[in-house]
């Protein structure tokens, strides 16, 4: 969407994108509607599953023989051939004399192609000027069939990291974003934006990064900070057109919300005793990770733990950014004691809040919905008040992490420094409406 975009255009585009989600989710499947009236047309939702799932114990052993020294490359290589004839030419030659592994695999698969190089700054360069070229050099594009790969293709161009990230993450690109806006590149800015709404709508949130083997988690949701830095340039009608997807990503975090009973977690959900809900990372997954497969079986192996239970944590860490932090250790060193899905984490609750003021926002100013606004004002003047009375520690006089299990504040990180943020005028003026007390905010004096 641009500035001059029609009243009818943005309509049609919150028609076309709010049907994606009812379309047929299983299998891969071909798209072929124009959900953007200034953009490309979307192709495909892939929805293969990793590669692990595809080749079993072909992939289990090349990670472990170590035929690649990086996990991530064998995840990411191209096939030149089915996953079912591969697998078929493996059972039948892996009881060879003399089979060689590697040799096998080169056979079979195409090595990715190495992400966008960055290299140092000229001698005397202004750091401004260096950092402003460099989006050209990580601007990718996706948008065809990736044939057999763990890539999840999308419309758009977009900036990656570069090297041996090749895809798009997601709470990195906020800040990506903000310096692509710095620099004059909103329609960058705003293509990254439209692929994340893409696959929002392909797979209802936005997974850690465009691959397969991503789908399983989200990370930090930084979706409605994002809607609110492209509305600094395109106006309210940004609100009306992403509407589908703030919802939808408010959705995929609170699932499971309606069922739960006290001191009870489902997926990224958790009800404390007294009622309260609030929010943690998770993975869907209790398996090693594809990218770093031989790692974390290596971290598995010996521990009186149960792997899975392992397994899900570090995945849950990997949702949160923070991959890995002593922030989630138990001991603070160890990284098999990781316990991520037993902390309610101050930055997540704090995003949660920005989310659910937005769809306040979005519906009140906006829709022109007060029922459904005062709802999400609710919502987030409750969970404000619970990060303020479980978060703060009043001794370190900052906000911590919360042990849900043990009822207990965890030690300061960085993370903290998330709640010191001001309302906007317009959510005090809601919360005013509603309440005349309420008119905090999270910062305290």
């Amino acid at each position: 969407m641009n500035g001059s975009m029609s009243a009818s255009s943005a309509k049609t585009d919150i028609i076309v994108r709010g049907l994606l989600p009812l379309l047929e989710r299983a299998g891969s499947r071909l798209i072929t509607i124009n959900a953007h009236s200034a953009g490309a047309q979307i192709k495909t939702c892939a929805s293969e599953a990793p590669p692990s799932e595809q080749l079993g114990e072909l992939f289990r052993n090349v990670q472990l023989k170590g035929i690649f020294s990086d996990s991530k490359t064998f995840a990411d290589l191209h096939f030149d051939e089915s996953p079912k004839t591969i697998l078929a030419d493996y059972e039948a030659r892996k009881v060879e004399s003399g089979f060689d592994l590697g040799a096998f695999i080169h056979q079979h698969f195409s090595l990715p192609t190495e992400g966008p190089t960055v290299h140092p700054a000229s001698p005397g360069e202004p750091i401004d000027t260096y950092i402003a070229r460099l989006w050209d050099v990580l601007r990718h594009q996706s948008n065809e069939m990736s044939g057999h790969s763990s890539v999840l293709t999308l419309p758009y161009p977009y900036v990656v990291p570069g090297g041996r990230f090749r895809e798009l993450y997601y709470w990195d690109s906020y800040f990506t974003m903000l310096g692509l806006e710095a620099d004059g590149r909103h329609d960058l800015a705003l293509n990254m934006l439209k692929d994340f709404a893409f696959e929002i709508d392909c797979y209802g949130h936005v997974p850690n990064g465009n691959r397969t083997y991503y789908l399983s988690r989200s990370q930090p949701p930084f979706f409605s900070l994002m809607v609110d830095l492209i509305a600094e340039r395109e106006g309210d009608a940004s609100y009306v057109a992403y509407l589908p997807e703030l919802e939808a990503e408010y959705e995929y975090w609170m699932d499971g919300s309606a069922v739960l009973r006290g001191d009870q977690g489902y997926r990224r959900v958790v009800r404390l005793s007294d009622g309260t809900i609030l929010n943690r990372y998770w993975d869907d997954r209790a398996e090693p990770r594809d990218e770093s497969y031989r790692e974390d079986i290596a971290t598995a192996l010996g521990r009186r733990r149960d792997p899975g239970d392992l397994y899900r944590n570090l995945r849950a860490a990997a949702e949160s950014g923070w991959d890995f932090s002593s922030r989630w250790l138990a001991d603070g060193h160890s990284l098999n004691t990781i316990r991520t899905t037993s902390v309610l984490p101050v930055d997540l609750n704090c995003l949660m809040v920005r989310l659910e003021q937005t769809l306040a926002k979005a519906t009140y100013r906006i829709k022109g919905d007060g029922d459904r606004s005062s709802y999400f004002v609710a919502l987030a003047v409750r969970r404000e008040a619970a990060i303020r009375r479980l978060m703060w520690n009043e001794r370190s006089h900052a906000f911590t992490d919360y042990a849900w299990k043990r009822h207990e504040a965890l030690p300061v990180t960085a993370a903290g420094l998330f709640p010191r943020v001001k309302q906007t005028s317009w959510m005090r003026l809601a919360m005013s409406a509603n309440d005349p007390k309420r008119t905090s905010s999270f910062t305290r004096q």
